[in-house]
């Protein structure tokens, strides 16, 4: 499921076991939007699910943006710093430690004498960027940001990364408030049905948390009981007043 930051911006239901692996999940879900959509102009922040350098490079290829925290231990080649002489690295809350553009290593998988599978770490010759950034109040964590936008600055990069949270908060909501998470059905076509419709209930309450300007909680006890009433409404015109019709 993807988020825009206000409301939910796209979804794909996956009903086989090999798509267990965000790997595998993630690059499948996020171009089947870049096809539906002819004028994409989406970045894609991307937690540490996603490491494939394959699939950063298909992404490249197709000219999608993203932003994707990437593991400290990341195996890569600088090419060069973009950090310039006299340049302010205070970047708000964190503090730039790097940024650099770089070339990737992937694993290539080769079978030994004895069939036997192992994998060869070698260069991919696209451009990266790399950038490195150390929070101010807590020093002791360090994020590593493999972005190919080259045209964002470091604080872009940082400040984009830090609104993925939004998703996880969108994701509790849904899942305590909305009940998302008990599934009345296994299949797939079940499974759709009951996101989708839980989908169209969370815009209409975000759309309503933000009109109003409330937290998750209040907006959806509000919109309840102001739709309750709504409905009674409804229901005593339309029976002129006399229960008996109702």
């Amino acid at each position: 499921m993807s988020f825009d930051g206000i409301l939910p911006a796209g979804i794909e239901v996956f009903d086989s076991q090999s798509y267990s692996l965000e790997e595998i999940a993630l690059p499948e879900a996020i171009l089947k939007q870049v096809v539906k959509d002819t004028e994409h102009r989406n970045i894609y922040i991307i937690d540490r699910g996603l490491q494939s350098t394959r699939t950063m490079k298909d992404f490249s290829d197709k000219k999608v943006k993203f932003v994707i925290r990437a593991k400290e231990n990341r195996k890569h080649e600088e090419i060069k710093s973009l950090i310039e002489t006299n340049q302010d690295l205070n970047l708000g809350d964190n503090h730039l430690i790097k940024d650099s553009i770089v070339k990737l290593y992937t694993g290539i998988p080769v079978k030994n004498k004895k069939g036997n599978v192992h994998y060869r770490q070698e260069k991919v010759e696209e451009h990266f960027r790399l950038v490195v950034v150390k929070n101010k109040k807590h020093p002791e964590k360090v994020f590593h940001f493999l972005t190919n936008d080259f045209e964002l600055t470091a604080k872009e990069v940082a400040d984009y990364y830090r609104k993925r949270w939004d998703i996880e908060v969108f994701f509790r909501f849904i899942k305590q408030e909305l009940n998302v998470s008990r599934l009345v059905s296994l299949s797939k076509n079940g499974i759709e049905v009951t996101v989708y419709v839980t989908l169209i209930v969370a815009m209409l309450v975000l759309i309503y948390k933000k009109a109003n300007n409330l937290g998750y909680k209040t907006a959806k006890r509000r919109f309840v009981l102001e739709l309750r009433e709504l409905i009674t409404g409804i229901m005593i015109v339309f029976s002129g007043g006399d229960p008996l019709k109702v």
